[in-house]
């Protein structure tokens, strides 16, 4: 048996392809064990692509001969121009000319990781279907693999691999043994592939099955009827996190579809929101979703449906991280968040949207900014919503971030509370911002596309009077702790109540929401003393 954390990469195998003094070169590298692609490019200089970067053997120039003999010691290549090597996990890729000559070759070392799945095992584990994103060459493939022989070999379950381009078992009709004992199904053109999914569910009972690279719509319907049969579904994806697949309209299916849904009136009052409201369409293909950020750094998404839910009405759910390290040790950096207390939250901030102290559009405070410009400020117990014109959304992130600003950038003016722009936009007045006009929406100008200013402006539209509600808060913090009883604070809307009950959480303290609106507030208490006063 392979021991935990060994490689298998039949290297040898590969090199046996390439010409004489490629080959040499190669084996005379101190790097060898690190390499990841050979480029070889017609009339340029070899390349040898690591881990730690690249080097470029400037004395020897790639001719058609040293192309040659590399097409001819491999098999055909596919419809997807890809060749392998027979029972080895290595990927020769293949650049053409209009006349279909091979005038570049992409050699890619396949390595079969052995203990690789440690970080995830028991998300694996639990039977559920598990998505993973990351970005090419993070090692989803290698982690495929290895959950389809963990599954397979320890658990004895059947699984069986839709394997499109032989990246996951190998080359050749006879699978590499890092699969295990799973069951692997070519698929002969990459535009087969749903097709193979829906065949291997009907015709060979698999508990499991494990896809590379779902990217179609039509790869997304057969997951979804997959999982719809009760199979477990392990596969990967093109999006680096899950808000790209829920940006991707082709894939946002696996997490539950999106869809623009119409309010009536009074539910759009009760919930504070524009009555076009973006919504889950359905449950998710799959449960978990696993973004890795890189080889030893995981974010993990433990209930994808819940997660949807709360990114689409402008929350930040905060997954589950896991860090490995170099000796194998493996941490928790930072804890998923209670998405359940979440959705409450969420649910709060709808039902006391009309209740809570908030200053109405038109009626509120002036700010500092040229009174020709300045308009209220809307509510600030609940997540605004601003739609960007003619500034640089990449800032505009970095100023929410800096101040933690419960701020969502949105594309759409319909799903809108404010536009922000350019006073040099604002005085030409384009259609977007007339559009924006027509609906009453206030238009706020800044004057330079900086970062400095955006969070001036967010400092002032959202954080204006809730200095008072936020001081009471930690003096009520000290005295807890000096006296330890109970100390209510004033009442205050749903969005400053959360700020208060973050700062208790920040000074070891509970705390609790008590009474109805209007007059509902926060009482903090001594970790030994928290009572039920409701």
């Amino acid at each position: 048996m392979t021991s935990k954390g060994s490689i298998t990469d039949n290297l040898d195998l590969l090199l046996e392809v390439l010409p004489p003094h490629i080959t040499k070169i190669i084996e005379n590298s101190p790097d060898k064990q690190e390499l990841i692609e050979i480029v070889m490019d017609l009339g340029r200089p070899l390349e040898l692509r690591f881990d730690h970067g690249r080097d470029y053997v400037s004395d020897i120039l790639v001719t058609r001969e040293d192309l040659d003999y590399v097409t001819s010691r491999l098999g055909s290549f596919g419809s997807d121009n890809r060749a392998g090597i027979e029972r080895t996990l290595h990927r020769i890729s293949a650049i053409r000319n209009r006349r279909g000559d091979v005038i570049g070759l992409t050699c890619r070392i396949g390595r079969a990781v052995y203990g690789t799945i440690d970080i995830v095992r028991d998300v694996i584990e639990t039977g559920k279907s598990v998505l993973l994103l990351g970005r090419p060459g993070v090692g989803k493939t290698t982690l495929l693999r290895e959950t389809a022989r963990i599954l397979s070999t320890e658990f004895g379950k059947r699984v069986v691999i839709v394997d499109t381009s032989n990246e996951i078992a190998g080359d050749g009709d006879i699978p590499h043994p890092a699969i295990g004992r799973a069951r692997r199904m070519q698929v002969g053109r990459a535009e087969q592939q749903a097709e193979v999914m829906i065949e291997a569910v009907e015709n060979h009972m698999p508990e499991v099955i494990v896809i590379d690279e779902i990217g179609t719509q039509a790869e997304a319907e057969a997951a979804r009827t997959i999982a719809e049969r009760g199979v477990q579904l392990v596969g990967t994806a093109h999006g680096n996190t899950l808000e790209n697949l829920i940006a991707n309209p082709t894939l946002s299916d696996l997490v539950g579809g999106i869809q623009a849904v119409t309010l009536g009136d009074e539910e759009a009052k009760r919930r504070g929101t524009q009555k076009t409201v973006l919504e889950r369409k359905h449950p998710p293909t799959f449960d978990i979703l696993v973004e890795i950020q890189d080889r030893d750094r995981f974010a993990i998404h433990h209930d994808v449906a819940a997660t949807v839910d709360l990114l689409l009405r402008g929350y930040d759910p905060q997954p589950e991280i896991r860090q490995r390290y170099p000796e194998g040790e493996i941490e928790v950096i930072q804890s998923a968040g209670p998405l359940e207390l979440k959705e409450r939250e969420v649910q709060e901030d709808y039902q006391s949207y009309q209740a809570g102290p908030r200053r109405e559009r038109g009626s509120g405070k002036k700010s500092g900014r040229d009174s020709r410009f300045a308009q209220a400020a809307p509510a600030v117990d609940r997540i605004l919503h601003i739609y960007p014109y003619g500034i640089s959304r990449n800032r505009l992130e970095k100023a929410i971030s800096n101040l933690r600003a419960p701020v969502h950038i949105v594309k759409d003016l319909q799903l809108a509370d404010v536009i922000l722009t350019l006073k040099g936009q604002y005085h030409k007045m384009p259609k977007k911002l007339k559009e924006g006009a027509g609906r009453n929406l206030p238009i706020y100008p800044i004057r330079s596309n900086t970062v400095s200013q955006m969070e001036k402006y967010l400092q002032e539209l959202l954080y204006d009077g809730i200095d008072e509600p936020i001081l009471e808060a930690e003096d009520a913090a000290k005295t807890v702790l000096a006296e330890r009883h109970p100390v209510a604070l004033k009442p205050q809307n749903s969005y400053i109540r959360r700020l208060q009950h973050q700062l208790a959480a920040s000074y070891n303290l509970t705390s609790q929401s008590i009474g109805e609106e209007p007059y509902r507030h926060v009482v903090f208490y001594a970790p030994e003393d928290r009572r039920d006063l409701s």
